[in-house]
């Protein structure tokens, strides 16, 4: 079914003063949604461009369907232009320290004086409280939540394998911005939304602390596999690979003694039961992992599918690249990167009446939209030449 859905956010224009990942990954959501994001960026571009290491692909995969101005806006003349494109906006995101949009005269109040419809979205590492000064990054909010407490074995603590605070802390910026774009329909009026990473991380620790609530004490790292079910684990299979099965309910315990013809196993009255499976583990789990050991991983995967008991391969970042699921239903989006280099790239992990909001354009070039955002806000061919030769634009 071919939908006819309008990008929701069409029409919008965010102005985007970010870096990294927390503001870059809450203005991707918005662009992917059909806002006009614009990045505003140093005339040598984001320093985010220039990362190695794990950072080496921030700026590709989190700055796509953005147009690029590379302005100096610390300039007197380069921070009137951003002021004057402040003043077409519905939104400004921004992810500098704390204080620092204020020093430049860039806070929510100043904006609100030249733009009461603005809504300024400010992302940071704490929401107001005593530790809002404070600056954090993705790993510190993972230690100080107890994120990585729990994800690794007890007394090594180990951060999760993926910027996960950054881009849920982007995510709800991005929420936010959208319920203030909604009120604003109402009242004609902008103003100030913040999203931050401690508050996001503790948001996902929530279960965490309901646990210990509930059983009067804090629960162990997730290695040490205190699991609510008796089969929920890893294993090795016959030919080297490793694999997740989980068996979660009574139904599929009957089904895996039925499927791998263990009778004595669904006849063994201390088995009856998940919980009593779960009392079980210190000799039911090797049992099963020596059954398990004796397929090959594909056969492994066909039998588990078979008898409808959760089955997952240990999958690395690259295998998903040729995924055939993500190929078939293109939640890959065929993408160039800085230096021609072409890949495939995630898209928005949703539809919305038959909608995935798509790859509209690849991740920009330092200043390739100059001419056209400024051209948008009044400035002509002249102007642009003059503030170029001025030295404050990046390329064109």
């Amino acid at each position: 079914m071919t939908s006819t859905v309008i990008p929701p956010l069409k029409g919008i224009r965010v102005v985007e003063l970010t870096h990294t990942i927390l503001g870059p990954s809450c203005g991707m959501i918005l662009a992917d949604l059909g806002a006009e994001v614009i990045k505003v960026e140093p005339p040598d571009g984001d320093r985010t461009r220039k990362l190695k290491g794990f950072g080496a692909g921030f700026f590709g995969y989190f700055n796509r369907n953005k147009k690029s101005l590379a302005l100096d806006a610390d300039a007197p003349d380069g921070r009137a232009v951003l002021v004057k494109l402040l003043q077409s906006a519905d939104v400004l995101i921004e992810n500098f320290a704390p204080g620092s949009m204020g020093k430049r005269g860039l806070g929510p109040e100043h904006l609100e004086a030249i733009n009461p419809r603005l809504v300024y979205c400010s992302l940071k590492g704490f929401l107001p409280g005593p530790y809002e000064k404070r600056p954090a990054l993705d790993e510190v909010v993972q230690m100080m939540g107890g994120l990585a407490y729990m994800t690794g074995p007890s007394g090594r603590p180990l951060r999760a394998g993926t910027s996960v605070v950054d881009i849920v802390g982007g995510m709800f910026g991005a929420f936010a911005t959208v319920l203030a774009l909604k009120t604003r329909e109402r009242t004609g009026k902008g103003g100030l939304v913040e999203s931050a990473l401690f508050e996001s991380v503790v948001f996902l620790m929530g279960q965490h602390l309901a646990i210990t609530a509930i059983n009067g004490a804090p629960p162990p790292p997730m290695p040490e596999r205190v699991s609510s079910w008796a089969i929920y684990e890893i294993f090795d299979t016959a030919d080297g690979q490793q694999v997740f099965i989980g068996i979660t309910s009574d139904g599929q315990w009957k089904r895996f003694c039925e499927f791998f013809r263990r009778p004595e196993l669904a006849a063994d009255p201390r088995l009856a039961t998940n919980n009593q499976r779960i009392e079980a583990r210190p000799w039911l789990v090797p049992k099963v992992a020596e059954i398990f050991a004796r397929f090959g991983k594909d056969e492994l995967e066909r039998m588990c599918l078979d008898a409808d008991i959760s089955f997952a391969p240990v999958a690395r970042p690259q295998d998903l690249f040729e995924h055939p699921h993500l190929l078939a239903n293109g939640s890959l989006a065929p993408t160039t990167l800085s230096g021609g280099v072409q890949t495939r790239l995630p898209l928005l992990p949703f539809r919305m009446l038959g909608w995935r909001p798509p790859l509209a354009a690849d991740p920009p070039s330092v200043g390739q939209h100059n001419g056209e955002v400024l051209a948008a806000i009044g400035y002509d061919a002249g102007a642009i030449e003059v503030l170029g030769a001025a030295g404050l634009l990046g390329p064109r």
